[in-house]
């Protein structure tokens, strides 16, 4: 416990840096009257009822299709288990135009809506919605519900429940990729020591007896227990593999998943000082870094360079390059990637906003605190505040999803979009194109 103590102590101090930077940049402390820096504008405000009751958030990235998926759940008190669908056509005036809920409120035990991810397959466009009900109630083994979504803003229509009767307790957190076979699978956490893969285009198709397409073992394969918490997939460009990045018990592996039916093990990042769990684990568009999270208090984000293993020197990386925090006393929960930007859902800290362009040296660019609370008195008692983030490249639009405070518009100073050419890097992000398969884009 010491040593874990010592080890935190010395990535708060490498954290602490860019911060000092930031500072020396001009970028104001943040205040009670002073919500954030001067370069963040907040366009719109939605609140959205009771504390801790809206959990993650997804936005469409076409501009023809201004709409924002927002999961509703209840945590510790009051609220609805669903969905939300908010119109963007004007940025600075969002609507909320739709809300699905699931029936029964009352009967069904656990979360509710949790993480929530759209599609598209054969010119129609799909919202999957990751649901978490516990036993004892009706649905507990249902991962996740399915809504057609191509008619809004007029409608939308609930397609499929995805379900998984031999590990109950739902989805906790879904990843939607276009793998290079053609096909859109969703990536999923259950409760054993895999992450399950569905073939989305036979889900909504009505063919659920051929839905699972693979699974993922957590590490080499051989554990018995444990799980996977998060995960993205992308397209690696290098070795032209689809691969995925999963942080779970154990902390972070990356897989080669282009064989579907035989999953290899590229890297295993494990027997890192201060974590014994993976939290979320995502790549820069070309896979050489990632940024890992662990989410326990005083955890920062540590930053790897995969580099070592990419050329075959290593199978197992254990110690981070550098580390980045909002509040060193806090913790961040998620955060998406536009290189060299790192956009996070920093719970009590808001959204916060750094560059790491220089990997070895990350910096705070940007922040606004969204809650203005403090730690609960019950349950996860740093886990409020801003939950969810999304970003629209064509754009640069950015939504967030706060637990207590409800649905936030932002736009950066400077930031009007993203493409990995303009940094010389891959077009990869946790962004689909729907119309393109990867390893074929012309």
């Amino acid at each position: 416990m010491q040593r874990r103590v010592l080890i935190l102590l010395a990535l708060v101090a490498i954290a602490l840096a860019p911060s000092s930077t930031a500072l020396a940049q001009g970028i104001a402390l943040w205040t009670p009257e002073k919500r954030g820096s001067d370069n963040i504008d907040v366009l719109a405000h939605i609140p959205l009822g009771p504390a801790r009751n809206v959990s993650d958030i997804e936005l469409e990235q076409d501009m023809d299709r201004p709409y924002a998926y927002v999961g509703r759940m209840v945590y510790g008190g009051w609220g609805e288990k669903g969905t939300d669908i908010i119109d963007l056509s004007d940025p600075a005036n969002p609507k909320i135009i739709h809300e699905w809920r699931i029936e029964d409120q009352d009967l069904h035990l656990g979360l509710g809506g949790m993480d929530v991810k759209y599609f598209k397959w054969d010119d129609r466009y799909y919202v999957v919605q990751s649901v978490q009900f516990g036993q004892g109630g009706p649905n507990s083994d249902m991962g996740a519900v399915v809504l057609d979504v191509t008619d809004l803003p007029e409608s939308y229509s609930e397609v499929a429940r995805l379900r998984a009767p031999e590990h109950p307790g739902g989805f906790h957190n879904i990843f939607m990729y276009k793998h290079s076979n053609g096909r859109p699978l969703l990536f999923t956490t259950i409760g054993g020591p895999w992450a399950h893969v569905y073939d989305m285009a036979n889900v909504v198709e009505g063919a659920m007896d051929d839905a699972l397409a693979a699974r993922v073992p957590l590490g080499d394969g051989g554990m018995e227990v444990g799980s996977y918490h998060d995960m993205y997939v992308g397209w690696h460009e290098d070795t032209q593999s689809d691969r995925f990045y999963g942080g779970g018990t154990g902390g972070y592996y990356v897989f080669d998943v282009t064989d579907l039916e035989r999953p290899s093990m590229v890297v295993s990042l494990t027997g890192i000082s201060g974590v014994d769990w993976g939290h979320t684990f995502t790549p820069s568009p070309d896979g050489r870094y990632v940024i890992a999270e662990a989410e326990y208090q005083y955890a920062p984000l540590r930053i790897f360079d995969l580099q070592p293993a990419l050329d075959g020197e290593t199978k197992n990386i254990r110690q981070p390059i550098s580390a980045w925090t909002a509040d060193w006393r806090n913790l961040v929960h998620n955060h998406e990637v536009r290189w060299p930007f790192v956009f996070v859902s920093g719970y009590l800290d808001g959204l916060q906003i750094f560059s790491m362009q220089d990997p070895h040296n990350p910096v705070t660019i940007g922040y606004y605190d969204t809650f203005l609370g403090g730690p609960a008195e019950n349950l996860c008692t740093m886990c409020d505040g801003l939950f969810g983030v999304d970003v629209r490249n064509a754009d640069g639009l950015i939504v967030g999803s706060d637990m207590t405070t409800g649905f936030w518009v932002f736009r950066m100073e400077g930031f009007n979009g993203w493409s990995g050419a303009q940094w010389g890097l891959p077009e990869r992000s946790s962004v689909q194109e729907w119309e393109a398969t990867p390893g074929q884009e012309q």
